[in-house]
């Protein structure tokens, strides 16, 4: 759940403070968690995927999931694939998309249920989605980002929030950006509107090819019962 406490400048990103978390707005992807947008998740997943390439067996298990905790309480969702081995690296950044993408909507979609509206808005907030997008690219290929972002000052960030309201308000199902128009713009929209993934965000293809036998997947009844189409849009 994002606040307007946590919108910093990009500056202070990573500096000595060790300040890994915070809110920034971009001009490319709107509203970007920088917690979400870390990609540790990623980074872990993909070290299991190389190992079990590694190692002796013909097939090797992951799961990958995406968790919230209050207190001493955690829940989330998650997925376990059974990958056979000999995937390139390829292959393994397109089968982690397609685990992100799955995943993701699914855990939005559980913070989403009205037993966690006391607690959070943060289900399918504005930034979420693109933000968890722009991590599994900072892991999948590194490189400094921010420049093609775009991202704006704290205080014009602190404008777009003080007029719009905060992010959490408005949903996004996709992982397509949200996109909110700085107020002080003379011709300005009075809402939110459907950006374009730059083109270094499009670049890898989800993994769909489930009937070729070379991914199964361990379902779990309540968390994911059947495959569903997995797309950015």
């Amino acid at each position: 759940m994002s606040s307007r406490e946590d919108i910093i400048d990009l500056s202070q990103y990573g500096t000595a403070n060790q300040l890994r978390r915070g809110l920034i707005y971009s001009e490319l992807l709107g509203w970007i968690d920088l917690g979400h947008a870390r990609g540790d998740d990623i980074r872990d997943t993909l070290f299991k995927m190389s190992c079990g390439e590694a190692s002796g067996a013909p097939w090797y298990l992951i799961q990958y999931e995406q968790m919230m905790s209050a207190g001493r309480i955690s829940t989330g969702r998650y997925v376990r694939w059974n990958i056979k081995k000999g995937r390139s690296l390829r292959e393994q950044h397109s089968i982690m998309l397609a685990m992100l993408l799955q995943t993701a909507r699914a855990f939005e979609n559980w913070q989403s249920q009205h037993f966690f509206n006391w607690y959070t808005d943060s289900g399918f907030s504005g930034e979420d989605l693109v933000s968890d997008l722009l991590g599994f690219y900072r892991v999948v290929a590194p490189r400094n980002y921010w420049q093609d972002l775009k991202p704006v000052s704290r205080e014009a960030a602190l404008r777009r929030w003080d007029f719009y309201g905060p992010v959490g308000n408005y949903k996004n199902r996709s992982f397509i950006p949200l996109l909110f128009p700085d107020p002080q713009e003379k011709f300005i929209a009075h809402k939110p509107f459907k950006g374009k993934l730059p083109f270094f965000m499009r670049t890898i293809e989800p993994f769909t090819a489930f009937d070729n036998g070379t991914v199964c997947i361990i379902d779990r009844a309540g968390i994911i019962n059947k495959l569903g189409k997995v797309v950015l849009q």
